[in-house]
Formats: structure tokens, C-alpha cells, sequence
């Protein structure tokens, strides 16, 4: 059995009555420009490690750690922890939390003080990515990581349930979108729970989603990613009309819109919303053909 095994019955977690006192202590209140909101219920905690199917062989990222509620329950079934964090004052009072409640872990977290949609290199290499997001960041911060650590196989996120039900939408479906299809470029999205508003200090006005992925092969083209991306934002940038108007600025007008389209297999009158990443693919790729 591994030196690490986790303890039985569970070890305490940081609940509403510590996470308040650690607040006090260090002078702060949760602000919404940084989207902070604090898990204060343990079980809640376990429930989403839980969710994540974390290997106890694995170096989880965490992004936005704050006061370390996540954080514990992580040190508890992974190898090891890189926790990004944007404030200086959390990111420097973390490793005293991990310090107190994990003295035998301590030496197994690496706390990076910095923005999350900067970050381009980390102390370690994850494989896995759980983390509470800011709801005002959440799909760029899950997009900006995929595309920077190609090592992150699979995840758990917990954001705002509307944006949970995007990332995880299908196509054709009423929310199916951006999110929905970028995200595709990466990984198999799905939406994995609820989350209730109590269980958060302070409680948010409306539930939040957790959203598991699972890394696949990107699409086979000879488009970057960001000649499909591209495309992708010219084609929900105007969602109501056809791919061949809401393409044809991306193309260079309405003509050789459709002419891609038709090269790509794709119906000129279809609108964005029922196409999946594979279809952007070649509708990008469709752009660099000569003209017959």
C-alpha cells in the first residue's frame, strides 16, 4: 500500500466556523471581482474530490484555492497539489492552513501566486484539474489551461450551473454554443451535479454545476487551432443566420463562404448551433483549398 494512504474515518475539513475565522484573521471579505466564493461545508468538499476520481498517484492543478477548503480534500487523494491563486493574501496565508490541518502533506502542495489565464508554466506537471472557478472566468481560464498543459488528461470544475450546462451542451441543443465547441477541440465534456447555494460563503444567488472532462485526440486537420476557433467565433458571433451569411466576413464575403461550406460537407443555409468541432475543422481547412 502506498505510504500515502488516506486516512479512514475522513480527516477534518475547513467548515463555515474556521473559514470565517481564517477571513477574519487575515482581514478580508470574498469580493465578487475575484469571484470568490468559499466552500464551507466538508461534505461538499468530499463530494467533489469524490466526483473527480482522482488518482492517488496524481499531481492535481487547483485553481483558486482561496482559503484551502478544496485544497485539503485534494492533499487527501492525490499525490500532489499545484494551487494557483491570484491573491497575494490567500496564496501567502495557504501554506500555514496546509501547515496546520496536513503537517504530513505539507511538503506536497505548491502554491503559485498568479493569474490563472497567464500562467504558462508550473512547478509540476498536472494530470488532473479540479478546481472552483470564478464565475466571471470559468471558460476561459478551463480553455487557456487545456490549450497550455496538454499533461491535464482529465478534470472536475465546479461553475455557475448555466455555464456548467454550455460547456456540456451538445449540438442542436438550446445552450450550444462557444463554450460548447471549443471545448470539444480538447475533451468529452459532461455535466457530473449540482451544486445548492448553502454551501458556499457567501451563498451565490444561483446553483452551481460540476462539469467532468476526459481529454481526447484533437481533430485531424491541417487547420490550427486557431484558424477553427476562428471560425467558430464568426459563426455564433451572428447565431440567427445561415453559415453562409454569418460566415462570409470570415471568408471574405457571401460567395466564398458558401464555397468553403460546400467543400466542408456543410450545408450553406445550416446555422451554427448543429455543428460539431470536427464539421469547424474542415470548414477552416475547406479555406486553404484552391478554388476549383
Amino acid at each position: 500500500m502506498n505510504d500515502k494512504a488516506r486516512p479512514s474515518p475522513p480527516q477534518a475539513l475547513l467548515g463555515a466556523t474556521e473559514i470565517r475565522r481564517l477571513a477574519e484573521e487575515l482581514g478580508i471579505r470574498p469580493t465578487k471581482t475575484l469571484g470568490q466564493n468559499f466552500v464551507i461545508d466538508g461534505n461538499t468538499i468530499r463530494r467533489i474530490v469524490a466526483a473527480a476520481n482522482v488518482d492517488p498517484a496524481e499531481t492535481v492543478l487547483e485553481v483558486g484555492p482561496g482559503l484551502g477548503s478544496l485544497t485539503l480534500g485534494l492533499l487527501d487523494a492525490a499525490e500532489r497539489v499545484v494551487a494557483v491563486e491570484i491573491d497575494p493574501v490567500l496564496a501567502e496565508r495557504l501554506p500555514q492552513t496546509i501547515a496546520q490541518w496536513r503537517p504530513e502533506r505539507a511538503a506536497s502542495c505548491d502554491v503559485v501566486q498568479g493569474d490563472a489565464m497567464r500562467v504558462t508554466e508550473l512547478p509540476a506537471e498536472p494530470t488532473a484539474l479540479v478546481a472552483n472557478l470564478p464565475y466571471n472566468v470559468a471558460v476561459p481560464v478551463v480553455l487557456h489551461l487545456l490549450a497550455h498543459f496538454p499533461s491535464l488528461r482529465h478534470g472536475l470544475v465546479m461553475v455557475q450551473d448555466e455555464v456548467a450546462d454550455r460547456l456540456a451542451a451538445p449540438p442542436g441543443s438550446k445552450v450550444y454554443g462557444v463554450p460548447s465547441v471549443k471545448a470539444q477541440w480538447y475533451g468529452r465534456m459532461r455535466k457530473a451535479g449540482v451544486i445548492g447555494m448553502n454551501v458556499f460563503w457567501p451563498a451565490p444567488k444561483i446553483a452551481s454545476g460540476l462539469v467532468a472532462f476526459e481529454r481526447h485526440d484533437q481533430p485531424q486537420t491541417t487547420a490550427s487551432r486557431e484558424e477553427v476557433f476562428a471560425v467558430i467565433d464568426a459563426a455564433f458571433a451572428q447565431r440567427r443566420k445561415t453559415l453562409r451569411a454569418a460566415l462570409a466576413g470570415w471568408a471574405g464575403n457571401g460567395v466564398l463562404a458558401e464555397q468553403a461550406l460546400t467543400r466542408a460537407g456543410v450545408d450553406p443555409s445550416a446555422r451554427g448551433e448543429v455543428l460539431d468541432i470536427h464539421a469547424y475543422a474542415r470548414i477552416a481547412e475547406a479555406k486553404q483549398l484552391p478554388l476549383a
